[in-house]
């Protein structure tokens, strides 16, 4: 099989040829990756000229960014009481990013805002070369760059250029996924920890680690293999694996709780943004409020929208998806759509759900390439300009 995973053997760290000959291969996708953000960029700067605004401050001093910039700068402690008596606070904000950001402007000239907008440009490179990677593992080389281009063309793709932490997730929980598929187990624990210091979401790809562990030493205890062949070799890497997952996102939490001196102190963080879980009570009442008022026709969309990316997720999993894809992927989406919040985050939070993507990248690869490209580059465009219109306007809080 012409995967990352092939010129090596399991549990062992790729040589450097290997390494050489997988980013070899993954040029491609990673050129469209790069090509199509571009034009993003491009699009976002002339938009922001055109309405007097700076599109290097869009995308480093606003909303969530300055947030992550106030970390990397000042460390934790900081919180903003509102006049409704909300209470923002900073400890909302996972920190490997801001640590990236410290550590960064520190070895170089950049500001801290800036080096949160270079370490998501390189993350979501990194995640690119792993989408690839995932679309060839299973489709083909044609599908690994689709899908790659399909994740680039997001309509919120601009979020990927921001000093936002969503690339840095996509890029660990990605690799971390695609080392459970190849069966690089403490590579998988070590990713999944580190997209658990990254976003709450983090959660998915424990998720995905332990669910396929569990899966892969039942279905082999019942093809029969003994109790104690678990403590050895490939065996004893995966429980490594599975001890390392959650370690980051559970250091967080519990960190945060031991401050706030209560064992619901993350949630109670979280709460002071209107932030939490409610089973989707809360964007179910604000999609009725939509079909029930003048903007019916938006609710319409929102319920449309719901059922496409619900679709998709059926659909994978119904074509064999692999399990920790499945999971992971499913995670990501019942987050999502069952948390309360700010609606206009939720299509943000679900960008790193890139599975649900997997179905169109391999139905893209069978169809004839300029046909394929002409769509793609037509949902190009259009991502460019709305992201644009998006970032100019309202944006991702």
């Amino acid at each position: 099989m012409n995967d990352l995973a092939s010129t090596a053997a399991p549990g062992r760290a790729l040589c450097p040829p290997a390494v050489r000959a997988a980013l070899r291969r993954a040029v491609p996708g990673l050129a469209a990756y790069a090509a199509i953000r571009s034009l993003g960029l491009v699009v976002l700067a002339a938009w922001s000229a055109a309405n007097g605004k700076d599109w290097h401050t869009l995308l480093t001093a606003r909303w969530d960014s300055l947030w992550y910039t106030r970390v990397a700068e000042h460390g934790y402690g900081y919180t903003v009481h509102l006049a409704n008596g909300d209470v923002h606070s900073n400890l909302a904000f996972f920190p490997l990013l801001p640590w990236l950001e410290r550590g960064l402007s520190a070895l170089t000239p950049l500001s801290a805002a800036d080096a949160g907008m270079a370490v998501a440009w390189l993350a979501s490179l990194a995640a690119a070369v792993a989408l690839y990677a995932t679309g060839e593992r299973l489709h083909g080389p044609r599908a690994g760059v689709a899908l790659a281009a399909l994740w680039a063309a997001l309509p919120v793709g601009i979020v990927q250029s921001m000093a936002y932490s969503e690339s840095l997730f996509t890029a660990l929980a990605a690799w971390g996924v695609y080392c459970v598929l190849s069966g690089r187990w403490v590579w998988a624990g070590v990713l999944a920890s580190l997209a658990g210091l990254t976003r709450p979401v983090g959660a998915a790809v424990v998720a995905a680690v332990w669910i396929t562990a569990a899966v892969t030493a039942a279905n082999e205890r019942a093809g029969g293999v003994r109790p104690r062949a678990f403590l050895h070799g490939r065996h004893r890497r995966m429980l490594l694996g599975v001890l390392l997952a959650p370690l980051g996102w559970c250091g967080y939490v519990l960190w945060v709780s031991a401050r706030q001196g209560s064992l619901t102190g993350y949630l109670d963080v979280q709460a002071g943004w209107h932030n939490g879980f409610d089973g989707g009570i809360a964007f179910g009442t604000f999609v009725w409020h939509q079909l029930t008022g003048p903007a019916f026709a938006a609710g319409l969309g929102l319920l449309v929208g719901v059922a496409l990316v619900i679709w998709l997720y059926v659909h994978g999993v119904r074509k064999g998806q692999p399990l920790p894809l499945a999971v992971y992927g499913g995670t990501v989406l019942l987050i999502a759509l069952t948390a309360k919040g700010y609606f206009g985050s939720k299509p943000r939070l679900m960008m790193p759900a890139f599975p649900l993507l997997l179905p169109l990248a391999a139905g893209l690869a069978r169809w004839r390439p300029v046909r394929s490209w002409l769509v793609i580059g037509a949902v190009a465009v259009g991502s460019a300009v709305y992201g644009a219109f998006w970032l100019n306007g309202s944006g991702p809080p």
